[in-house]
This record gives structure tokens, sequence and C-alpha cells, in this order.
């Protein structure tokens, strides 16, 4: 799948990932969200994707479930609930993260 956002190719897997995760931006996370069936994006959502994105930027992998719900104080139910393709599926390429070798 390829994508056009604000004058950026931007090329998935066949899973739904970005092949290219350097090209993320707060537009893309608005569409890949849209696309997972997010109609609007809270400041729920932003602080889960932004941890994610950072933790990803910082240590190359994307967190533990466990762990962005201990740093957050979020329950791993409300990520289902924010996220319903779940943490992995959902708030990682919401994130704009290849696809996570494990969980989250």
């Amino acid at each position: 799948m390829k994508l056009v956002i604000a004058d950026k190719s931007i090329e998935f897997d066949h899973d739904g990932f970005m092949l290219d995760p350097s090209l993320w931006s707060d537009e893309v996370a608005l569409v890949i969200a849209k696309e997972d069936g997010i109609e609007e994006m809270s400041e729920e959502h932003w602080k889960v994707v932004r941890f994610i994105r950072h933790y990803w930027l910082e240590h190359d992998m994307a967190p533990a479930v466990r762990l962005v719900c201990q740093e957050l104080g979020v329950g791993v139910r409300q990520l289902y609930k924010l996220f319903t393709l779940g943490p992995a599926r959902g708030a990682c390429r919401v994130a704009g993260l290849s696809k996570p070798d494990g969980c989250v």
C-alpha cells in the first residue's frame, strides 16, 4: 500500500506498517488512525502514540504493553478501547513504527 501525504510518498508493508518510519508525522498518524476506525484522536490517544514513538526512537524497538501501561497509568483494557486493533497493530501503526517483533 502507498499513500501520499503532504507531498510525501509513504509505503506500507503487507500488514499495513510503515516501511520508512522516518516519514511519520502527526498528519500521517491521523490518516492511519482513520483507516483503523479512530475517527478522532483524543489527548489520550496522542499520549500513547507519543510515548511509543519516543521509546522507539530511543531504543529502536517498540515498548512492551506492560511498560506502556505502567509509564502512562493506562490499563490494558483502556489501550484496547483506544486502539481496537490492539497495542501492536493499532497503536504502533498509528505511531508509524515498523511491524513489532513481539508484543507491542
